[in-house]
């Protein structure tokens, strides 16, 4: 048996020992000493008897206020929940300064505002550039979270922009999920030019995880400048971005192919709506079991010590007759 206030133990052995004081009127002073040969045996027995009867009525109803439950079963809970996978392009064209301070950091400051707003689903990252790389599995520590949101960049996967494998990292994680609703917003400014996969066959390998892509491709146009630091004297100059503009098409197909949505932004304020979009999204419910139903017990300890202590307090004036 499980209680709900256990220290409530300590009140009831208080009030216990207050009342054998009164009961044995220990306080009170004497005002006439009958000699013990005079006090029947049997009255004797009789108080003890009504005593016993008393603490055992202060023991249930102690039992009672320390509030006595058994538990019954779990029962089933569903929480709204969704399983969000951000990939996010970290290649060399995002520090393009079309973007203030440059596509990566506004990016990233969308990101962090977007999680905001879904503390309770679950969120992973995956950046990429030449290679893929899984910065964040799947975790509702939400600090954790913006943690690593705010470490998106720092970490140099190398030249060119390898979306078929990023959407196929992703995918394999999503496979191990048994969420119902699962999403990867997917941000690129690039064209798939490395890679063991391509893009649209990555984005076959999702549809069969139920994983639904909503692609973003971000660059106000192809003519974005670029800057580039000499490594001898640390000069910063802007180049032409090089590779040309970002894939649309390609980004529609995988949007397409898994049934998620696509869209386009060329400045800061687009994208904020964008993601704004994007959190209208319906959630999915999963079942836990972290809820208990108990079968609480004190009313019927209560009972019985209130009755117990009246059966108390009527012998001591009938039986006894003690004065109140």
């Amino acid at each position: 048996m499980l209680y709900r206030n256990p220290d409530l133990l300590y009140l009831g052995l208080v009030c216990a020992f207050i009342w054998s004081i009164a009961y044995f009127k220990i306080t009170k002073k004497a005002q006439l000493i009958i000699p013990k040969r005079f006090i029947g045996n049997k009255r004797i027995l009789r108080r003890g008897i009504i005593f016993l009867i008393g603490m055992i009525g202060w023991v249930f109803i102690t039992i009672s206020i320390m509030g006595p439950r058994k538990p019954l079963a779990g029962v089933e809970n569903e929480i709204d929940v969704i399983d969000i996978y951000f990939i996010v392009d970290v290649s060399n064209s995002m520090q393009a300064i079309d973007f203030k301070p440059n596509r990566l950091e506004v990016a990233k400051a969308k990101i962090k505002q977007f999680m905001h707003e879904r503390k309770e689903d679950r969120i992973a990252i995956i950046i990429f550039a030449e290679s893929a790389f899984t910065l964040l599995p799947l975790t509702t520590d939400f600090n954790l979270v913006i943690k690593m949101a705010d470490k998106i960049g720092d970490f140099d996967l190398s030249s060119g922009t390898n979306i078929g494998d990023a959407i196929g990292l992703t995918a394999g994680r999503a496979g191990t999920s048994l969420a119902k609703n699962k999403i990867a917003i997917l941000l690129t400014d690039g064209v798939n030019n490395v890679g063991s996969m391509t893009p649209l066959e990555a984005a076959e390998e999702a549809r069969k995880q139920n994983l639904k892509i909503y692609t973003i491709g971000i660059g106000s146009d192809k003519n974005a400048l670029l800057p580039q630091k000499n490594r001898v004297t640390g000069e910063v100059t802007l180049i032409p971005l090089p590779g040309g503009s970002v894939d649309l098409k390609t980004l529609q197909e995988i949007s397409k192919i898994t049934g998620g949505h696509h869209f386009y932004a060329e400045d800061e304020n687009s994208l904020k709506k964008i993601f704004s979009s994007i959190q209208n999204i319906e959630k999915s419910k999963i079942k836990t079991y972290g809820k208990i139903i108990y079968d609480e017990l004190y009313i019927k300890y209560l009972i019985m010590g209130v009755i117990l202590m009246l059966i108390c307090e009527i012998s001591r004036r009938w039986i006894t007759r003690e004065g109140a």
